[in-house]
C-alpha cells in the first residue's frame, strides 16, 4: 500500500488535468464562428403568433411569424448597410445614461441602438464600446419591439415596423426624463408610448391606446426581442449562450438547438425571457402577475436565421371613449451580478431580481450546476474587491480563507503523511525481511499502519479538496463580467484571459507569436505565471522523499512540467490561484511535518536532484 500511495496520488492529479483539459477545451471547442451575415429587407412588425386558441370573436388574427418577410423579395440578400448609416436613415430619440448610449427609432418605435459605454472591446480604454443592439439592415440586427395584435375580426390599423411615431415634446431619454411617442391611426384609435430608463439597464415601456371611434376594439399586448443571424459564441459546454427564460422553470435553448426545434411555446406566470451572451443579455420582464403566452423561435430568412423570444398577454377591450394600458420592461445590458441580483443568503444585494420581485432572474448569469459553490466564491471575491480594488488580491485572500476553512482536514492529512514518512525505515525493513512474500509484507505493513494510526490514502485529500475550489474559481473567472478585463499587477491586464507573455519569444523580445504556428502552436503558450506555478508545484513535489519505484519517480518528475503546459492556456487568475495555493501548501506541510518530528527534506531533495544532474 505504501509503494502505491504516491502512484495513486499521481494518477489522481494526472486524471484531474486530463479531465479538465477535455472538459474545458477539447469537447467544447465547437461553433466558434461568426456568420457573415448579409442584410435582409425590413421584417414584418414581428408580432408573435398566439400559442393557444381563444374564444371566437376575441382570438387574435394570425399576424404571421415574426421572421417572415413582408414581401417575397425580402428573401433575397440585400446590401449590408453600415450601422451609422442605418441609424441616420430614420428619425430618432437619443438615449443618454451613465451606462448606455444609443437611440430609439421613431420608425417602428423600436429600441434598436444600444452601446454599453462602460465596457470596451479590449483592455484598451480607448477601444470602441460594446455594441448590444443594432437596427435592421445592418450586419447584425438585434432589437426589442412592443405593441398590439388585433383580435380576429378587428380591421383597425395598428402601429407596426413601418409606422413613424411622433415624439411629444423634445429632448433625449435619460434616467430623469422619459419620452412619449404618439401615433394616430386616423380611425379613432390613438396610440401613446411612454419609455423610461433607469441609470443601469432597465427600460420601462407603457403602451396606451384610446378609442374615440364608433366600436369597441379588442387587442393583445405583445413584446419581442429579435436577433438576425447566429452571433459568435464562446462554444464552451459550461456556458449557455442563446435563448433563455424562466417559464415554469429555467428554459435554455442554444441557437443550434432552436434551429432544430423551430419553435417552442410556453404558458407561465411570473416569467421572463430573452437572449444571453457570455457577458451581455437582453430580456423581457413582464409584470410578475401577467399570464404569458411565450415563445422561442428560429426561422430562416434568406441564408440566415432570425431568432426571437416573444410573449402575448391576455386581450384587452378598449371601449368607445375608453383607454387600455399595457406595461412592459426590458433589460438590455451587462450581466453585472449586483445589478441582475444574486439569489443567495448574505449576498448583500438583490438587484433587479429582488427589486422587481422577479423569478430567479439571477440565473441570467450561468452559475452552473454547482452554484452553491460558485456563488459563495464570487461573493467572497467581490467582498475583498470592494476593500482592495483588485480582484487578484481578492483571489489571494480567498485562497487563504479556503486554506483556513479546510485546515483541520488538511492538518490530519499532512500529519498522516508525516507519520508515513517516519515509518519508512520500518517498511524498508519489512521488504528486507520478506523479500519474496508480498502477502506477508502487506499484512505487516497494515499492522504498522494500525499501531501508528496512519491512513495510507490521506495524502490524496488535499488534492480532492482543491478540485471544487478550482472549478468554482474557473467558473467565476469565465462567466462573470466583473472579472472581464480585471487587472492584477504588472503585465496581467485581464485575470480572465491567459497570461499574455511567452517564453518562446523571450517574453516579447522577439516580435513573433509562437501560438500562430500550425498544429502545435497552441501548446507554445507559456507565460511567466504558468512557469511560476510549475516551479511551486515542483517544490511541493520535492517536499516528499523520492519514491523508490522508478515509474513513480518519472511521474513525479514530469508532472509539474505537464501541469505547467496544461494550465498555460487557462485564465491568469486561475494560474495565480494555483501557484499561491501550492506555496501555502508547502508552508503548511513543512510546519506540520516539523511539529510531528519529521525532517523537512525539501532542500535535501532539491540538492540531490541537481547533484544527480551534475554527475
Amino acid at each position: 500500500m505504501t509503494d502505491n500511495r504516491n502512484t495513486i496520488l499521481a494518477v489522481i492529479l494526472s486524471g484531474l488535468v486530463l479531465i479538465a483539459w477535455q472538459y474545458f477545451y477539447n469537447v467544447p471547442q465547437m461553433e466558434k464562428q461568426r456568420a457573415q451575415q448579409q442584410a435582409q429587407a425590413e421584417l414584418q412588425k414581428g408580432t408573435p403568433q398566439p400559442t393557444a386558441s381563444a374564444t371566437p370573436g376575441s382570438a387574435p388574427q394570425q399576424p404571421g411569424n415574426a421572421a417572415q418577410p413582408a414581401t417575397p423579395a425580402a428573401n433575397q440578400a440585400q446590401p449590408v448597410v453600415a450601422r451609422d448609416a442605418a441609424i441616420a436613415a430614420s428619425p430618432r430619440v437619443k438615449i443618454e445614461t451613465p451606462r448606455i448610449a444609443g437611440s430609439i427609432s421613431l420608425k417602428g418605435g423600436r429600441i434598436d441602438d444600444i452601446a454599453l459605454v462602460q465596457f470596451r472591446e479590449t483592455v484598451d480604454p480607448k477601444s470602441p464600446p460594446i455594441i448590444l443592439y443594432s437596427p435592421s439592415g445592418t450586419a447584425e440586427p438585434y432589437y426589442a419591439e412592443f405593441g398590439w395584435v388585433a383580435a380576429t375580426g378587428v380591421t383597425a390599423k395598428l402601429p407596426g415596423a413601418q409606422t413613424v411615431w411622433q415624439q411629444e415634446g423634445s429632448g433625449s431619454l435619460t434616467p430623469t426624463t422619459p419620452v412619449v411617442l404618439k401615433w394616430d391611426n386616423g380611425e379613432g384609435l390613438t396610440f401613446r408610448r411612454t419609455i423610461a430608463v433607469d441609470d443601469h439597464y432597465l427600460f420601462t415601456v407603457k403602451d396606451e391606446v384610446s378609442n374615440v371611434g364608433n366600436a369597441p376594439v379588442t387587442l393583445y399586448p405583445f413584446a419581442l426581442i429579435s436577433r438576425h443571424g447566429a452571433p459568435q459564441v464562446s462554444g464552451y459546454y459550461i456556458l449557455h449562450e442563446g435563448l433563455i427564460g424562466y417559464l415554469d422553470g429555467l428554459q435554455e435553448y442554444a441557437y443550434k438547438k432552436i434551429d432544430e426545434t423551430k419553435s417552442v411555446n410556453f404558458k407561465a406566470t411570473n416569467g421572463w425571457l430573452g437572449m444571453t451572451d457570455k457577458y451581455w443579455a437582453s430580456a423581457l420582464l413582464p409584470d410578475t402577475s401577467a399570464q404569458l403566452q411565450a415563445r422561442f423561435s428560429s426561422n430562416p430568412v434568406g441564408n440566415v436565421h432570425t431568432y426571437q423570444t416573444d410573449y402575448l398577454l391576455d386581450p384587452v377591450t378598449v371601449a368607445i371613449g375608453g383607454t387600455a394600458t399595457a406595461n412592459a420592461r426590458l433589460f438590455a445590458g451587462a450581466k453585472e451580478a449586483g445589478v441582475v441580483g444574486i439569489n443567495f443568503p448574505l449576498a448583500g444585494h438583490g438587484g433587479y431580481n429582488k427589486e422587481l420581485g422577479l423569478n430567479h432572474f439571477d440565473l441570467l448569469i450561468d452559475w452552473g450546476w454547482f452554484h452553491f459553490i460558485t456563488k459563495p466564491m464570487f461573493i467572497g471575491l467581490d467582498f475583498f474587491f470592494r476593500f482592495f480594488g483588485n480582484f487578484g488580491i481578492s483571489i489571494l485572500l480567498v485562497t487563504v480563507i479556503v486554506k483556513l476553512l479546510f485546515f483541520p482536514l488538511a492538518n490530519k492529512s499532512y500529519a498522516s503523511m508525516a507519520k508515513m514518512k517516519s515509518v519508512q525505515p520500518q517498511l524498508q525493513a519489512l521488504k528486507e525481511r520478506f523479500p519474496d512474500d508480498k502477502v506477508k509484507q502487506q499484512q505487516e505493513m497494515m499492522e504498522i499502519y494500525r499501531k501508528e494510526k496512519i491512513n495510507p490514502v490521506a495524502g490524496c485529500l488535499p488534492v480532492v479538496i482543491q478540485i471544487p475550489v478550482f472549478f468554482s474559481l474557473y467558473k467565476v473567472l469565465f462567466v462573470t463580467i466583473e472579472m472581464r478585463h480585471a487587472p492584477f499587477y504588472g503585465w496581467i491586464k485581464d485575470l480572465s484571459a491567459p497570461d499574455p507573455t511567452n517564453l518562446f519569444n523571450l517574453f516579447g523580445l522577439i516580435p513573433f507569436d509562437p501560438t500562430t504556428i500550425p498544429v502545435f502552436g497552441y501548446y507554445l503558450a507559456l507565460g511567466i505565471w504558468p512557469i511560476i506555478m510549475g516551479i511551486t508545484m515542483w517544490f511541493q513535489m520535492k517536499l516528499n522523499p523520492t519514491p523508490p519505484d522508478p515509474t513513480q519517480q518519472i511521474i513525479f518528475n514530469w508532472m509539474p512540467l505537464i501541469f505547467t503546459f496544461m494550465l498555460a492556456g487557462f485564465p491568469a487568475g486561475l494560474v495565480i490561484y494555483w501557484a499561491w495555493n501550492n506555496l501555502l501548501s508547502v508552508i503548511q506541510q513543512s510546519y506540520i511535518m516539523r511539529r510531528n518530528g519529521v525532517k523537512v527534506e525539501l532542500f535535501d531533495n532539491l540538492k540531490a536532484t541537481f547533484a544527480r544532474k551534475a554527475t
